[in-house]
């Protein structure tokens, strides 16, 4: 006996096709083209979601630089001396506090110079 796939054909094309709402033009009511933009828009989705994690990071690099730099230090200084004093906090934190709090990174960047010092004395 031989079973239609019509209905799972179209089941799959109205969801590719629900899925490309919001395109435009042919991209969003054929088939053909939306599925073409879809695939394209899922990989560009995967790529980016990596790409996100290191403009993220740089973003945070450039912003503890810029706050380090104002305090009298280089970014790669500050760094080193923050892990020579054992503070455990990631570039996220750093910079959140270098944009927001302003006294609370002067006292980190004493602490990196503190943890410096110790560090050449004990060289």
């Amino acid at each position: 006996m031989r079973v239609p796939s019509a209905p799972a054909s179209r089941k799959r094309r109205t969801r590719m096709i629900r899925a490309a709402k919001g395109f435009r033009m042919r991209r969003s009511k054929l088939y053909r083209y939306a599925s073409d933009a879809l695939d394209h828009g899922r990989q560009y989705a995967y790529r980016d979601r990596k790409t996100r994690k290191r403009n993220f990071r740089g973003l945070w690099q450039i912003r503890i630089n810029a706050a380090a730099r104002s305090a009298g230090l280089t970014y790669s200084r500050f760094m080193e001396g923050l892990k020579a004093a054992q503070v455990a906090l990631d570039r996220k934190m750093l910079a959140d506090i270098a944009a927001q709090d302003n006294a609370a990174f002067n006292e980190l960047v004493k602490v990196a110079q503190d943890a410096l010092k110790t560090k050449a004395a004990r060289s």
